[in-house]
């Protein structure tokens, strides 16, 4: 029989890479010692086979982009049918300082990778796409599904691999995240940012090998909402992540439809909308569950269930993502993506430590040791982060970006919708939209400043030679865990 077996090949193939990432994680120290997630271990366990072994039986990094792609999708439909988590533990106050926090660090990103490469135009890389730069925030900050669903929707500007550039940014994101958020820990210990204490946790068995040890009792971490002999709880979960999904997609190709009647111009915007599928994913997300909501059915959508199901997807996209990576592509942008990644990591590491320390009153090594994870990788790696510290999530941090990250995204959408108007100077050559570019990001970086003084106030500018804002009367005491 002729079925076509690549789409479960391929997921075998990476759910056998996640179980190896998982062996490795139990039993070896070093992965334990950096937090290193399974996914991201997987994704370079499998690297190499999709570059050079796996392409000559049928498989290559094309379909695990479109793997990454729809996960991508899948996890933000999860992300929007997700019930508001209840409120406890969180003041407004905080929540508007974590998402100034978050817009900080995507926003300097772009200013910071977009600036670079029109240095590096202008100098050493002529040939260099001028978007190029915006791989560093959608990479870093945003994720690998995000760079590489926008990096393949500019192909209609004629600008090749530039999803694949985004898989690169994403992975060096991770390891940087991964190694630089257990230095900054360390750091933060000697230095009397965090105290001894807080750090216990990462001696457990079960935070470094990520498996509970053999005679523990089992963690509960979802419900089920269904009588199981009618339908198990998490098939109805899934039904309604997948046909979220078809909805999306019937909403895509009824606006390209549309769009198509403007000619040219429709076309240009309807690949720029498939490329942004992940926004009208968690729309459709958010609307299914207002209608569920309206309806009085909304109470079947377990929270924690719905949690898995994103879980799941993106443990698959991370995995898929760095297995994607074509080091052809690589090779031949080394020295833009080193010169951009870097300066990038760099920045990134010591402004996310001088902006929270001053940003935030309460909690402040956690919180920032939280931003740093998201601004380098996904909310994934920052929770792994967070949890080293704080285990069992007793400080308001995580529950607070919970609700900061639904604000953020919100505000950022403008960004992402004129990320691609510098390619429109490549291809018209009229140098107005790129300065329309430059000015948006100007006014979202006056919005952060402003927003940042107001919070802030006296620790604004205070003590400004200083990595990390001292508050009078102790180090360590407005960090520690209620």
């Amino acid at each position: 029989m002729n079925f076509s077996w690549h789409i479960f090949i391929n997921l075998g193939v990476l759910s056998m890479a996640l179980l190896v990432g998982t062996l490795l994680r139990a039993k070896f120290k070093f992965f334990q010692k950096y937090l290193i997630p399974n996914a991201l271990t997987a994704g370079f366990l499998v690297l190499p086979f999709y570059n050079f072994i796996l392409p000559k039986v049928g498989l290559d990094s094309i379909q695990l982009g479109e793997i990454t792609y729809h996960l991508l999708g899948l996890s933000f439909v999860a992300l929007g049918l997700r019930p508001s988590p209840k409120k406890q533990n969180t003041h407004k106050p905080a929540v508007f300082a974590t998402v100034i926090g978050v817009l900080s660090q995507i926003i300097f990103q772009a200013f910071l990778g977009l600036g670079l490469t029109f240095i590096l135009m202008a100098t050493i890389f002529p040939d260099l796409f001028p978007t190029f730069g915006f791989m560093l925030p959608l990479g870093f900050a945003e994720g690998p599904g995000q760079a590489y669903s926008i990096g393949e929707a500019w192909k209609i500007y004629g600008v090749e691999n530039a999803g694949n550039i985004g898989l690169t940014f994403a992975a060096l994101g991770f390891v940087i995240c991964c190694f630089g958020g257990i230095f900054l820990i360390n750091h933060g210990l000697r230095k009397g940012w965090v105290s001894e204490e807080e750090l216990q946790h990462m001696r457990h068995e079960e935070s470094q090998s990520g498996v509970l040890p053999r005679g523990s009792s089992p963690v509960p971490n979802s419900y089920a909402t269904t009588a199981p002999d009618a339908i198990d709880s998490f098939s109805l979960h899934l039904a309604l992540v997948f046909m979220t999904y078809f909805f999306a997609w019937l909403t895509l190709k009824g606006i390209t439809a549309l769009l198509g009647m403007l000619g040219p111009v429709g076309h240009e915007l309807a690949a720029n909308l498939w490329g942004l599928n992940f926004v009208w994913s968690v729309a459709l997300g958010l609307l299914v569950r207002w209608l569920m909501k309206i309806s009085k059915t909304d109470h079947v959508i377990d929270s924690s269930t719905i949690t898995r199901v994103s879980g799941v997807c993106v443990d698959l996209m991370v995995t898929s993502a760095i297995a994607a990576i074509s080091l052809t592509v690589v090779s031949q942008y080394w020295l833009p993506i080193l010169v951009i990644a870097g300066i990038g990591s760099v920045t990134t590491f010591y402004g996310t430590i001088w902006f929270c320390s001053r940003l935030f009153s309460d909690h402040r090594f956690l919180r920032t040791l939280f931003i740093f994870g998201v601004s380098t990788g996904t909310i994934s790696t920052g929770l792994a982060l967070l949890r080293a510290v704080d285990p069992e999530f007793e400080s308001p941090v995580a529950i607070d970006y919970t609700y900061a990250s639904g604000i953020a995204f919100a505000i950022v959408i403008p960004l992402i919708l004129i990320i691609n108007l510098p390619l429109k100077t490549m291809k018209t050559g009229n140098p107005v939209y790129t300065w329309i570019t430059f000015g948006v990001i100007f006014a979202y970086m006056a919005f952060i400043l402003i927003s940042y003084a107001l919070i802030s106030r006296k620790r604004a500018i205070g003590q400004k030679n200083r990595l990390w804002f001292r508050e009078t009367g102790g180090a360590s005491v407005e960090t520690k865990v209620n």
